[in-house]
C-alpha cells in the first residue's frame, strides 16, 4: 500500500476563524445599535448614514454572509481536507476565496450605508459587488470539487454531500436573483417586476436561509457534534433520507413569504404544500444530530463544546418546526408583518447559526494551536450568558408579535377598528423592544467573553500552518457497482453523478414555479389605468429605495377586513407591472402605505420627513433633514427612464426627452402646494440651517429631493380607483 505524506492548511482556516469573530463582533453591534433606535430614534440624529434605513440591510448582510459565511468557510476548510485526506486543491484559490470575500464584506460595509441598494432582502447590494460574489464563490466552488477529485479517501462523508448542494445552489440562487440592469456604476434596476420580482426575491430569500445558513451547517453538525462527542453519528441511513429529501422540498417553499399577496394562489399553496412537509426531513436531522450523543450526556454536563451545540441542534428543531407552521396560511395571516417573525428569524440565527459557530470554534482553536482552551469556566459563562440573551431576545418579540396582531384585527361593535391609529400599536410593544435590546446586549457581551478567550488561547499555542498527514493513495477502481454494494455507496464515490443529481433536485422546484409565473404573461393581468411613474414620482421612488424605507413600511394590502378598513382596497397584481424592484416589504414597524397617495397633504408628508414626531406623536421613526436640504440629482433621469424602456416600461422617446421639463413642472406644483401651506412657511423657516446668510435658500424648493419623496409618496395607490355605495 502506497502511504503518503502530505500537509493540511492550517492557516486558511485560522483566517477565516478570525474574520468570523471580527465580523461577528461588528454585525452585532450594528445589529444592538438598531435594537436602540427603536428605542431612541433620534440617537443618530441627522446622519444619513447612520440612519436606520441604511443600517438595517447592512446588519443583515454583515451577520449573515461575514459572520456566518466566514464560519461556512472555516469549518468546510478545516473538515474537507480532513474527511478527504487532502490538503485543499490550490492554496492560491483559497487566499483568493478568502481575500476575496474579505474585500466583498468591506465593499457592503461602505456601499450600503452610503445608500447604495437594490432594497431585495439579503440580496442588497448593487451589480458590481454581486458579480464579485458569484466570482468568489466560483472560486470557493472549484476549490472544493478540485479536492474531492483528488482525495484519498473513497467514499464522501454526509458532510461533503451538504457542502457539495450548498456551492451549487447558492450559485444558481445568487445568480437568478440578481439578474439586473446596469444604469450606472452603482445603480441597477431588477430584470423582474411586480409580482415576478417578488416570486423570484422570495425563492432566493427563503432558500439563502435554507441552503447558506442550513444545508452547510448541517454539514458542519454532521462533522463537529460527532467529533466534539467522541461518537459515530447516530443513523447513517437517516442521513441519507435527510440530504435528499431536504434539498428538494426546500427549493419550493419561498412562496410562503408571499401569502394572501397578489401572488397567484397557484404558487401560495404550492409554497404551503411543501413547507408542510419540510417538518419531516428538518426534524430527521435534528434526531440524528441530537442522538448522536447517545451515552455522551455526563460529557454534554461539562464539556462548553457541546453545550453550544446542543441547544444550537435544539434551535435548528425549534426554528423548523416554526417555520412550516408560520407557513400554514391561518397562522401566516395573524404572524406575517408582526415582530413574531423577527422572533423567528432570531432564534435561527442566534441559537443555530451562532452557537455551532460558538461550539466550533471553541472545538477548534485549542487543536489548531496545538493547546488546551485557556478558560473552560469562560466558555460556560459566555454559554450561559448567551443562552439568557436568546431567551431575553426572542420571548419579548413573540409577545410583540401576538400584540400587534390582535390589536391590528380587532374592532368595536359598530364595525369601527378598535386601535385605528397605527401608533397606538407601537406605543404598546416598547417594553418588549426594551427586553429586546437587553438580550441582544448579552449575546454580544457573550460573544465579547470568547473573543478575550480564543485571543488568549491562541497566545499561550503554538503556530502550526501546515499540518503533517499521511494516508494511503486512492486506488483506482471499477466504476459500476460491486457485488452487495448500495445504490448510494456507490454515489458517494462519484462526485460527477452525486454533483448533477443534487442540482436536478434542486432546479425542480424552482423551474416549476418560477418559469410560469414569469413566461405566462395571463398569470399577471394588466389593469389599463396603472401608468409607469413620472420622471420624479421614479427619482423619489429610488430615494425611497436608498433611505430603506421598505425596511419599516409595507406595500401589500392584503384582503382582509381590518387592512382594507385601516389602508384601503387590496392590492392587486396588475398595479406592480412597473415596478423595478419591488417594495412589498416584510415588516410593519409603519404603516403599510400602498395608498397613502392623496391621503394627506404636501405639507404633512415634508413635515413627517422633517420631524415625523411632528405629525404623529410618539412615532419611532427617524428625522430625514438631508432630504429636505440635498438638492436632486437628475443627471441620470433620462438613462434611469432608458433603463425601464429595456425592461418592458412604456416610456415614449418623447417622454424620455422631456423629463426635466416634465419634473420641473411637478416639482414647481408641489413647491407651490407647500408655500401655499402657512404651517408650511412656519416650520420651514423656523430652522435657518437650509439657507444662505442672507436667507435665501441653497436650492430652490422643487430641486431637492423632498418634492421627489412627496411626488413619489403621493403617487402610491392611486391608479385605481375602486366606487363604493354611499349609503
Amino acid at each position: 500500500m502506497d502511504i503518503q505524506q502530505f500537509h493540511y492548511d492550517n492557516k486558511i482556516v485560522k483566517n477565516f476563524i478570525y474574520a468570523t469573530m471580527l465580523w461577528g463582533v461588528v454585525g452585532m453591534l450594528v445589529g444592538l445599535l438598531l435594537a436602540f433606535l427603536f428605542l431612541f430614534p433620534n440617537l443618530t440624529d441627522g446622519i444619513s448614514w447612520l440612519s436606520f434605513g441604511r443600517l438595517r440591510p447592512l446588519h443583515t448582510n454583515a451577520v449573515i454572509f461575514a459572520f456566518v459565511g466566514n464560519a461556512i468557510f472555516a469549518g468546510v476548510y478545516y473538515s474537507t481536507q480532513r474527511l478527504l485526506k487532502a490538503r485543499m486543491f490550490s492554496d492560491v484559490l483559497s487566499k483568493i476565496n478568502f481575500w476575496g470575500w474579505q474585500l466583498i464584506i468591506v465593499a457592503a460595509a461602505i456601499t450600503l450605508p452610503l445608500g447604495y441598494t437594490s432594497s431585495k432582502e439579503y440580496a442588497e447590494l448593487e451589480w458590481p459587488i454581486d458579480i464579485a460574489i458569484a466570482l468568489v464563490w466560483v472560486v470557493f466552488g472549484w476549490n472544493l470539487i478540485g479536492t474531492i477529485l483528488k482525495r484519498r479517501q473513497r467514499h464522501l462523508y454526509v458532510a461533503i454531500w451538504f457542502y457539495i448542494a450548498t456551492f451549487v445552489t447558492v450559485a444558481v440562487l445568487h445568480i437568478f436573483n440578481s439578474l439586473e440592469l446596469p444604469v450606472s456604476g452603482l445603480k441597477s434596476y431588477s430584470v423582474y417586476a411586480g409580482v415576478q420580482d417578488a416570486l423570484v426575491q422570495w425563492w432566493y430569500g427563503h432558500n439563502a436561509v435554507a441552503f447558506f445558513l442550513t444545508t452547510p451547517f448541517l454539514g458542519l453538525m454532521y462533522y463537529f457534534v460527532p467529533k466534539a462527542a467522541n461518537r459515530p453519528v447516530y443513523s447513517y441511513r437517516l442521513s441519507i433520507v435527510h440530504f435528499w429529501s431536504l434539498i428538494f422540498i426546500y427549493i419550493w417553499a419561498g412562496p410562503h413569504h408571499l401569502l394572501y399577496t397578489a401572488l397567484p394562489e397557484w404558487a401560495q399553496n404550492l409554497g404551503v404544500a411543501f413547507s408542510v412537509m419540510l417538518l419531516m426531513p428538518s426534524w430527521g436531522g435534528m434526531i440524528n444530530g441530537l442522538l448522536t450523543l447517545r451515552g455522551a450526556w455526563d460529557k454534554v454536563r461539562v464539556d462548553p463544546v457541546l453545550k453550544f451545540m446542543v441547544v444550537a441542534i435544539t434551535g435548528y428543531g425549534m426554528a423548523t418546526f416554526e417555520g412550516p407552521t408560520l407557513s400554514l396560511k391561518n397562522v401566516n395571516a395573524i404572524a406575517h408583518f408582526t415582530d413574531w417573525i423577527i422572533a423567528h428569524v432570531h432564534v435561527g440565527a442566534l441559537a443555530w447559526n451562532g452557537f455551532l459557530t460558538f461550539g466550533m470554534i471553541y472545538w477548534l482553536v485549542p487543536r489548531l494551536f496545538k493547546t488546551k482552551l485557556y478558560s473552560i469556566g469562560l466558555a460556560n459563562l459566555h454559554f450561559w450568558i448567551g443562552t439568557l440573551g436568546i431567551i431575553m431576545y426572542a420571548l419579548p418579540m413573540y409577545v410583540a408579535g401576538f400584540t400587534q396582531a390582535s390589536m391590528w384585527k380587532q374592532f368595536n361593535p359598530d364595525g369601527t377598528l378598535t386601535y385605528g391609529n397605527f401608533l397606538e400599536t407601537v406605543t404598546e410593544i416598547m417594553p418588549m423592544y426594551w427586553m429586546r435590546a437587553i438580550g441582544g446586549t448579552l449575546f454580544i457581551t457573550g460573544m465579547l467573553i470568547m473573543v478575550y478567550n480564543v485571543i488568549v488561547t491562541i497566545k499561550q499555542g503554538s503556530n502550526v500552518e501546515d499540518e503533517l498527514a499521511e494516508a494511503a493513495a486512492l486506488e483506482r477502481v471499477t466504476n459500476k457497482r460491486t457485488s452487495g454494494e448500495g445504490w448510494h455507496s456507490w454515489l458517494e464515490r462519484r462526485p460527477i453523478q452525486l454533483t448533477l443529481l443534487a442540482t436536478v433536485a434542486i432546479l425542480i422546484g424552482g423551474i416549476i414555479q418560477i418559469v410560469p409565473t414569469i413566461m405566462v404573461k395571463s398569470n399577471i393581468p394588466t389593469i389599463a389605468s396603472v401608468k409607469p411613474y413620472t420622471p420624479l414620482e421614479l427619482e423619489g421612488r429610488d430615494i425611497y429605495i436608498r433611505e430603506g424605507c421598505v425596511g419599516c413600511h409595507s406595500q401589500m394590502i392584503r384582503p382582509f377586513r381590518s387592512e382594507v378598513e385601516r389602508y384601503g382596497e387590496y392590492s392587486k397584481a396588475g398595479e406592480y407591472v412597473y415596478d423595478h424592484p419591488f417594495l412589498w416589504g416584510s415588516k410593519r414597524t409603519g404603516p403599510d402605505l400602498h395608498r397613502v397617495g392623496g391621503k394627506y397633504s404636501d405639507n404633512w408628508h415634508f413635515n413627517h420627513m422633517y420631524d415625523p414626531q411632528s405629525t404623529s406623536s410618539g412615532s419611532i421613526m427617524p428625522r430625514y433633514p438631508w432630504l429636505i436640504k440635498n438638492e436632486l440629482d437628475k443627471s441620470s433621469t433620462e438613462a434611469k427612464m432608458k433603463a425601464m424602456v429595456s425592461l418592458g416600461v412604456p416610456y415614449s422617446e418623447e417622454d424620455i426627452a422631456n423629463a426635466k421639463k416634465a419634473m420641473s413642472a411637478q416639482g414647481t406644483a408641489i413647491e407651490q402646494n407647500l408655500y401655499a401651506d402657512p404651517d408650511f412657511t412656519k416650520t420651514y423657516e423656523a430652522d435657518k440651517t437650509y439657507a444662505k446668510d442672507n436667507g435665501e435658500p441653497f436650492v430652490e424648493m422643487r430641486n431637492r429631493e423632498i418634492v421627489a419623496m412627496i411626488a413619489y409618496l403621493q403617487r402610491l395607490g392611486t391608479d385605481i380607483k375602486v366606487e363604493t355605495n354611499q349609503q
